[in-house]
């Protein structure tokens, strides 16, 4: 009886754990795409017209809307954008939208975990606003769809279509910064960062210290004597070659630069490599 009694109950705890799977009225969509050098990604979800009038009925004209079904949609930009003149910093937002017949609003809000529209509107996080130009469609599209259309180097638009309404949202994009960017970097060769890092490593490693001076002199060119960090490893280096008269000297260099920033851990080290290497030399 006992074993009965344990194997329903065993029974009965299964059935009650168990989760039944089933298909959500409004599925989670999520596009992302890459615009320039810009990544652009999209969460929503994706309710279906079923029969009924959209716009103007169940989503009311002049009233703001989540944007699709369930949690709010958000979006995320990898750079600052442009959109309708003004600057979106790059980041995640959610996406809110009025409808109206001739245009919408689209207002990119910075709280992007609300179910659906937040319990109280603020204003304050509001990053901006847009209008968004509408327009008929010739046929009908069954479930709300968010497209990244039109995508040139520098811009693209985002394209909310539903029932046989599409309302588009250009943007622009920085890859022409990004890229001059770019280009200039590679073509003035490698930074003082650069130089710097593989100075350390052979350095570290004790590999070729000549290679290492040489490039950690190249980093110091190019960074000046602001960088004290930069100039108390070439000391270190200088020191491990037996140059105890030049590592004195770019300790000191190094010691000033620190002074002037303040930072009290290499004002230390230096005073310290400086005090041993004058007594050593």
């Amino acid at each position: 009886m006992k074993r009965i009694l344990s194997g329903l109950f065993f029974i009965c705890c299964a059935v009650m754990s168990a989760q039944i799977q089933a298909p959500a009225p409004s599925p989670l969509g999520k596009i992302e795409q890459k615009v320039g050098l810009t990544d652009v990604s999209i969460e929503y979800s994706r309710p279906g017209v079923k029969g009924r009038e959209v716009f103007g009925d169940l989503v009311p004209y002049g009233k703001t809307w989540r944007t699709g079904a369930n949690m709010n949609t958000t979006i995320t930009f990898s750079d600052d954008v442009m959109i309708d003149g003004k600057e979106l910093k790059k980041g995640s937002y959610a996406i809110y939208t009025i409808p109206n017949e001739d245009s919408w609003e689209v207002m990119f809000y910075t709280s992007t975990n609300n179910p659906g529209l937040p319990q109280e509107w603020d204003e304050k996080k509001v990053a901006l606003k847009a209008n968004a130009s509408v327009e008929e469609l010739p046929l009908e599209v069954e479930t709300f769809t968010i497209f990244i259309n039109e995508i040139k180097n520098d811009s693209a638009e985002i394209q909310f279509v539903w029932e046989d309404t599409m309302a588009s949202l250009p943007f622009t994009v920085p890859t022409d910064e990004k890229t001059m960017a770019s280009i200039e970097r590679v073509m003035n060769g490698p930074t003082a960062n650069d130089y710097f890092a593989a100075a350390s490593y052979y350095h570290a490693e004790g590999k070729d210290l000549e290679k290492a001076h040489e490039w950690i002199s190249m980093a110091v060119e190019k960074a000046g004597d602001q960088a004290f960090w930069i100039l108390r490893e070439k000391s270190l280096i200088e020191a491990d070659m037996g140059k105890k008269k030049e590592a004195i000297a770019t300790a000191k260099r190094s010691l000033a630069s620190a002074q002037k920033a303040n930072n009290a851990a290499y004002v230390k080290m230096n005073k310290e490599s400086i005090a041993e290497w004058e007594e050593n030399n």
